[in-house]
């Protein structure tokens, strides 16, 4: 009764308001109407590649976007959670680069929707590493709170420091997807130290965003070079237009 008291009294005083635009809602961490209807989640037929939406319906066979047909991923899998657009891009960008790291307990749920088909076998999760210099500007990995939300939420194993991106790139923001491939090249390599937890397991890794797949793909194949039996991506919005 009186944490119920206490926990009623807190609300009256700082009552629950949308991460969008901070307007009131129902619950902590929710989204109003208008903010919701700006957000353009992915549902239905998808890319088994990267899960951008596909026309038509499934056919029970597999089924990929052109981008990854022309482009095949060396991972098996992939699912996003929403458009890299709207209210979600919105949402993404002050998860990225705004603080709002509170965004990644809401955002985890809509991952874990999304990317029920990946979580089969009790796979690895781990997150697209940043350089040390990036992380110590931006002070947190957003794509490492999203992981480690998503891996409580589905009580599946977590390794923060699976992977280690060993040289300083620039933002690959603007960049062709050639430009982005070379820039990476091998500057994502596995933890020296980790290594016994890659070998023979599914590995599932964590981003917030997808544009060429150059990021994932350099993380994906350090995960197979060190043993890894198959790897899956999860993101939590996908560029349509990559």
């Amino acid at each position: 009764m009186l944490l119920a008291g206490i926990q009623t009294a807190v609300s009256l005083i700082y009552p629950a308001q949308c991460i969008g635009c901070g307007g009131l809602v129902d619950s902590d961490f929710g989204l109003c109407g208008t903010c919701w209807a700006g957000m353009h989640f992915i549902t239905g037929t998808v890319c088994e590649g990267c899960g951008v939406p596909l026309p038509g319906e499934a056919d029970g066979f597999r089924l990929e976007c052109d981008s990854c047909l022309r482009h095949p991923r060396p991972w098996s899998q992939g699912r996003s959670a929403l458009l890299y657009e709207g209210q979600g891009r919105r949402l993404v960008l002050g998860l990225k680069h705004g603080d709002r790291t509170e965004i990644a307990q809401t955002a985890a749920g809509w991952l874990e929707r999304s990317a029920q088909p990946l979580l089969r076998d009790d796979p690895l999760l781990c997150p697209v590493p940043l350089h040390w210099t990036r992380l110590l500007k931006r002070k947190y990995n957003q794509s490492a709170l999203l992981a480690g939300a998503l891996a409580k939420r589905s009580g599946l194993e977590h390794c923060p420091d699976l992977l280690l991106r060993t040289r300083k790139t620039p933002a690959l923001e603007g960049k062709t997807r050639d430009q982005r491939y070379q820039l990476l090249g091998t500057a994502i390599t596995p933890h020296p130290r980790r290594l016994d937890r890659i070998k023979g397991r599914v590995v599932l890794i964590v981003d917030d965003v997808m544009t060429s797949g150059a990021t994932l793909s350099a993380c994906t194949d350090a995960c197979l070079q060190a043993g890894a039996a198959e790897v899956r991506v999860a993101v939590l919005a996908r560029v349509t237009q990559a």
